[in-house]
């Protein structure tokens, strides 16, 4: 299938729990207590089923072989100590083996890699594209691939660990200094306190060496990244750069001119080690990564490795953790990124609009200011780091959510991102074990009530769902259908919002309304971020919109695009437009023209 020439819709799938029905989830479990998912799981009518809600690219999350507490010395894979692994099932972000994937997620863990590549295989074949994740700012406590192509070191194999920095280590040293586990809170105890050969409060590591936040500390706090390693990428303890950096004005040129810059020239082993990593996952069949906490990384870093990618492979999705807006730019243009999240702009403001703190006048700031790098700034309301959105610490009910989904899947032309559970309200209830509720845990095993209900049994009908569940995964797949089929949301865009608030009686600030629209689709987008009222105004469209749309004075009809329902009629006389609308409590209206 040829993918849609609209708006791109990720779906992130925690790749350990999206198949697992198991519904024991006891606290700390292990893997024959909780279950967890398999490759396998993601069947055809898995994917079948998740195409038909309206993705296009499949984020199968925590799928390279990270720190496990689980004893697979049968495969030759050491064994992980749970003083440096937070939970039982570990850290997806703790990876242990770039050149494998997580054997726990095998039927066959000897053939763990060619389980994952019928998965990228099957989702190729139902039309989505496959991103993975890679982590180039640390790498787990205990590295040791088993996998390597012939010629690839280890990290650190050739380090130098006399010395704090040298240009070409892989890690930061702390010379003369043995590793010491961190001091544990009273509360906390690796493994929930069961007891296992390896938690004794030691790990091995000399020297020891910087942790994967930056902390310089031989015994790390417990609030440090403690389960990883610090990787070095050439910028010396003293923040100085040792190595040749891109020329003025070189934001401006395409990837393929980076990519002739970094040809022949002296780069630190690590960069090396990481665009080799990438390009070995193109090869197998990966269309994309998600890269973690990539403005820990130089950005230069950047440049040489997404070049690499893009000269492999052109229309790679490269998308990436930058939370310093100062940095978007650079990230984007010097670093060749492709999208950004867009969390502490769009994602923390409706956040705030939904728990009822923020107004929506906000989000015009926010689009003037990110106009010129809109299309790169990914939008979502749940991913693995966040709260869902039904948890007590969010919003505590899952509809309230649904404006803020219309709002941010539609007024760009960036991609949206769902998280596996997000469409049937999954509140992440439940002491997993390590971390806290109201996220769904990732780091131990664990099953997810509300996307089992959806499973059902391995069904993947929504057999088990609640009435209010399904109407929701309803709306979901409704919304994201319409995105990318929309040509007026890959066009431009007018906010209505201003214009309204100071013109139309009965709109405030908790409701918001734009237009968009392209040379064959004309959109108006409302939203009521309101739980406890109906809005009533008039919509007021400003003649340079109409002008745009190329209306004369007349009556024209207006079909909403989610369900049909609502059929206003906007009024053009004397060159502007009006809509009388009413627009109940949480309600969203997308408004097609019709001519």
């Amino acid at each position: 299938m040829e993918q849609p020439s609209g708006k791109a819709v990720v779906y992130q799938i925690f790749t350990r729990l999206y198949g697992n029905t198991n519904t024991t989830n006891k606290p700390w479990g292990t893997i024959e207590e909780n279950g967890v998912g398999k490759y396998n799981d993601i069947n055809d009518k898995a994917l079948e089923e998740i195409r038909a809600m309206g993705v296009t690219h499949i984020w199968y999350t925590g799928v390279p072989h990270h720190a496990v507490i689980r004893d697979y010395s049968a495969y030759g894979i050491s064994d992980d100590d749970p003083d440096v692994v937070k939970g039982r099932a570990g850290s997806p972000y703790a990876v242990k083996d770039y050149y494998n994937v997580n054997p726990d997620l095998a039927v066959d863990p000897a053939n763990r890699l060619e389980e994952f590549r019928a998965l990228v295989e099957r989702t190729h074949r139902h039309g989505m594209k496959v991103i993975i994740d890679i982590v180039p700012n640390h790498v787990a406590r205990h590295y040791k691939s088993l996998s390597n192509p012939p010629g690839v070191e280890d990290f650190g194999a050739s380090d130098d660990p006399s010395v704090e920095y040298a240009r070409n280590n892989n890690f930061y040293y702390i010379p003369g200094q043995p590793f010491r586990v961190p001091q544990f809170p009273e509360w906390y105890k690796p493994l929930g306190g069961d007891p296992h050969p390896l938690a004794d409060g030691k790990f091995i590591e000399f020297p020891a060496k910087w942790t994967g936040n930056g902390s310089r500390m031989a015994q790390p706090d417990f609030n440090d990244w403690y389960e990883t390693v610090k990787i070095n990428y050439g910028v010396k303890p003293d923040g100085t750069k040792d190595f040749e950096t891109l020329p003025a004005g070189f934001e401006n040129e395409p990837a393929a001119a980076h990519y002739n810059f970094w040809q022949g020239k002296d780069v630190p082993d690590s960069w090396k080690k990481f665009r080799d990593i990438a390009l070995y996952w193109i090869e197998f069949g990966v269309d994309g990564f998600r890269f973690d906490m990539a403005e820990m990384v130089p950005v230069e870093f950047w440049s040489f490795m997404n070049s690499s990618i893009k000269n492999a492979r052109p229309d790679a999705f490269l998308l990436a953790e930058v939370y310093n807006p100062s940095l978007y730019r650079d990230y984007i243009r010097l670093g060749k990124m492709d999208y950004l999240y867009d969390k502490v702009e769009l994602y923390d403001t409706l956040k705030n609009i939904i728990q009822g703190h923020g107004s929506a006048d906000h989000i015009e700031g926010i689009q003037n200011g990110l106009a010129d790098i809109e299309h790169h700034m990914l939008h979502f309301l749940e991913n693995h780091d966040e709260q869902r959105i039904p948890s007590r610490d969010f919003a505590g009910n899952a509809v309230k959510g649904k404006p803020a989904m219309v709002l941010s899947s539609t007024i760009s032309t960036s991609p949206t991102m769902v998280y596996f559970g997000q469409e049937v309200g999954e509140p992440g209830d439940g002491n997993a074990g390590f971390g806290s509720e109201t996220r769904t845990t990732i780091f131990d095993y664990w099953g997810v009530p509300a996307h089992q209900r959806w499973m059902n049994g391995g069904k993947f009908d929504g057999g088990q769902l609640s009435a209010e569940e399904k109407e929701l995964r309803d709306f979901y797949s409704r919304l994201l259908n319409f995105t990318i089929r929309s040509s007026a949301l890959m066009g431009k865009y007018y906010s209505l919002h201003a214009h309204n608030r100071i013109n139309s009686p009965g709109y405030y600030e908790k409701g918001f309304a734009f237009a968009r629209w392209s040379s064959d689709e004309q959109l108006i987008v409302l939203v009521n971020f309101k739980d406890w009222a109906t809005d009533e105004y008039e919509l007021q469209l400003p003649a340079e919109v109409i002008k745009e749309w190329n209306l004369a004075d007349g009556k024209y009809a207006l079909t909403d695009q989610l369900y049909g329902e609502v059929k206003p009629e906007l009024v053009v006389s004397e060159g502007a437009g009006k809509v009388k609308i009413s627009l109940p409590p949480l309600a969203s209206l997308i408004l097609k023209l019709e001519k």
